[in-house]
């Protein structure tokens, strides 16, 4: 009978950042600060591994204050009522040596849809204390009116302010759980 392993996001090693137009011309980013994560794994082979992570709306960064608080609105990501950004597994299965396809559900302001993204696993390795960590690049590209996120900031002369696709850069290690 197979046994299951649990691993934990380590977020000293993590980040999540996200990247969307600005006037179509430019691009700006940003970071959530706060989130947590697990996967369990059969074996220790993460292909159909199960994956649960969540984050927190208001930990958002894009290094301006004033924007960061719009964001919070219900102009965007309404906050007060929904405070977490939810992903959770549904299948991974590998595409390449260390290539993986990724899908799930994702659910932004109380609306699910599936997604799928690219993973690439980047290694397993023992750190000073003896803990096995596991390090994964997931990247993807989501339509934020797809999630409710519909505010557009149109300017005088006709120019949406924010781009519809957002793209995703989530660079996160996982600790070995014994």
């Amino acid at each position: 009978m197979a046994t299951s392993t649990k691993w934990v996001l380590d977020p000293m090693h993590s980040e999540v950042q996200f990247k969307v137009k600005h006037l179509v011309i430019s691009t700006v980013s940003g970071f959530f600060k706060s989130f947590e994560g697990e996967l369990i794994t059969a074996d220790d082979d993460f292909e159909d591994a199960e994956i649960n992570f969540s984050l927190d709306v208001n930990s958002i960064d894009t290094k301006q204050a004033d924007r960061d608080e719009h964001l919070k609105s219900a102009d965007f990501f309404d906050a007060a009522n929904h405070p977490k950004i939810t992903f959770k597994s549904t299948s991974i299965k590998k595409a390449g040596d260390d290539d993986y396809k990724l899908v799930g559900d994702l659910t932004i302001k109380g609306v699910t849809k599936q997604v799928t993204l690219d993973v690439e696993f980047g290694g397993s390795t023992d750190d000073f204390y003896g803990n096995t960590k596991a390090g994964f690049e997931i990247t993807g590209k989501i339509n934020r009116k797809d999630f409710g996120l519909t505010w557009d900031g149109i300017t005088e002369a006709g120019s949406i302010v924010v781009g519809e696709d957002i793209k995703l850069n989530i660079n996160v290690q996982f600790a070995k759980q014994a």
